[in-house]
């Protein structure tokens, strides 16, 4: 148990560096004078980053120790870190989010390992669940905690603690996991022979076209909710948690209603989202009525992330450690849209309000997607592979 404590709080800790961005946006905007939208580039940047770094670094460490290969991860998501407080100008700040993006998605595909192979037998899909808490986790407390820190402190601050904390996460790691002792690798190009296989290539494109319209609204939720909805900037913390507790509740709910009947609910579960965001644009003025709506977003936006990720195990059961990264980066791909529309839109003389509209509609391509491409072999609940 102590050994997976101490991955969620690195997971927790790599995460919230990408999350929290969303909080500061407006303070990096002003502090570097560039615009919002520009400053929302961070987001794309960090996106291509893992996008790139994500697949790379996982077959190109194929065989290396999980243990050291985890804490040379760490030290570089610190060093990121602490550069980016430390930026003199936006394109260091560009620079260091795409270095810290690197190494995200290898890390969480290699403590998904270490924690499995750590569990008590008949308790691996429990483990990995609980590990991928640590992403929520950063969602309801990192992301508010650091905007908070960036408020009172500024955006720098913001960023060195998040240093700090990949640092401290380094150390236990290094005093406290012991790699897996019967850990049998594939080569790289065995694994990449599975990806290239039809159904994985269509939970791939699920994850990445699904994911576009809400992080989209993710990304620029502090325009959204101060310049639009009325909200002051010291509310837009709690605005976050609550965004944060309704990822949690969907995480759940999105995980069971998708063991039940995947080739419903995963389609469902878009439909529903592109629902809510396009009535969100409709009231997008109204403080109280966003800040309920931005609540409900969370919730089905991680809602349909369950079945994305039962998908892609299930299409690629043979290589799992990497099929992980590669839908990590899909997902990224997502991100990297998002912030590039959202940013266009956001400087536009319309101001951020098409956002909830333009994400609808992005969101509808991710139901369609998954109609089309629903098969019974495809979507059955997925089984965890053996190890």
């Amino acid at each position: 148990m102590f050994v997976l404590a101490v991955l969620m709080f690195c997971v927790f800790s790599v995460t919230t560096g990408e999350f929290v961005v969303a909080g500061i946006l407006p303070e990096v905007s002003g502090d570097l004078d560039v615009p919002v939208g520009s400053a929302g580039l961070l987001v794309t940047a960090y996106a291509t980053g893992m996008i790139i770094g994500g697949p790379l670094l996982t077959a190109a460490t194929a065989t290396v120790n999980r243990k050291r290969l985890m804490l040379v991860l760490l030290v570089v998501a610190a060093v990121g870190n602490v550069v980016s407080a430390c930026a003199p100008g936006f394109a260091w700040l560009l620079g260091a989010r795409v270095a810290t993006a690197l190494v995200t998605s290898t890390f969480f595909a290699q403590a998904v390992v270490v924690a499995v192979h750590s569990a008590a037998p008949g308790r691996t899909a429990t483990t990995v669940a609980r590990l991928a808490f640590g992403m929520n986790l950063a969602m309801i407390a990192g992301a508010p905690v650091g905007t908070a820190i960036g408020h009172q402190w500024g955006w720098r601050a913001t960023f060195a603690t998040v240093g700090v904390a990949c640092l401290i996460g380094a150390a236990l790691v290094g005093l406290r996991v012991t790699a897996p002792s019967e850990d049998p690798r594939q080569s790289a190009i065995t694994e990449l022979r599975v990806l290239v296989r039809r159904p994985v290539l269509a939970a791939l494109a699920i994850t990445a076209i699904g994911n576009v319209g809400v992080l989209m609204v993710f990304v620029y939720l502090a325009p959204l909710l101060t310049h639009l909805a009325g909200h002051p900037q010291n509310r837009l913390p709690i605005l976050l948690l609550g965004y944060g507790i309704g990822a949690t509740a969907g995480n759940l709910v999105g995980g069971t209603l998708y063991d039940k009947n995947p080739r419903l609910w995963q389609p469902a579960l878009l439909g529903l989202l592109a629902v809510t965001l396009a009535g969100t644009w409709l009231i997008a003025d109204r403080s109280f009525p966003a800040a309920l709506a931005v609540m409900v977003i969370g919730g089905l936006g991680f809602a349909i992330i369950p079945g994305m990720q039962a998908r892609i195990i299930h299409a690629a059961a043979d290589a799992p450690t990497l099929s992980m990264a590669v839908n990590a980066s899909a997902y990224q791909i997502a991100a990297a849209l998002a912030g590039l529309v959202g940013g266009y839109i956001a400087d536009s003389g319309t101001g951020p309000r098409p956002i909830y509209l333009v994400a609808a509609i992005l969101t509808c391509g991710g139901v369609l997607l998954t109609v089309i491409s629903s098969r019974p072999q495809q979507t059955e609940p997925a089984k965890t592979p053996s190890r």
